[in-house]
């Protein structure tokens, strides 16, 4: 499995923004796409922003959907998700992940790879 490692997160005013960035430790083309979930503590993981590894297209969640953007940088071996506009409703732990054949780009049991997760704290 490849090896994720987050970063980025932290604290912040609402309207204010932060990037997050997931390291990967190997050619990431084997697995089919990358995806940033979020997960408050007693609720379900949600998926946020997914990007197609060798395309590059790139899919969002409704209520993030002009604010986020993910992006990829195989230069860095990093894929990122630049955050603006943030709302106190975006708190939350946020996860990298990767997936092989990314069947549901927003599902979390189609993800076979995950970071440790990287706190987002949005202050109103």
């Amino acid at each position: 499995q490849v090896l994720l490692v987050e970063s980025g997160g932290g604290s912040v005013q609402a309207g204010g923004s932060l990037r997050l960035s997931c390291a990967y430790s190997r050619d990431i083309y084997r697995y089919k796409c990358m995806g940033w979930f979020r997960q408050a503590p007693g609720k379900e993981r949600e998926g946020v922003a997914a990007i197609w590894t060798g395309t590059g297209n790139t899919y969002y969640h409704d209520s993030v959907k002009g604010r986020f953007t993910i992006f990829q940088d195989n230069a860095k071996n990093t894929v990122s998700l630049q955050m603006n506009s943030l709302k106190p409703e975006d708190t939350d732990m946020y996860y990298c992940a990767a997936s092989v054949w990314c069947l549901q780009k927003f599902n979390p049991s189609e993800y076979n790879s995950w970071g440790q997760g990287t706190q987002v704290t949005v202050s109103s």
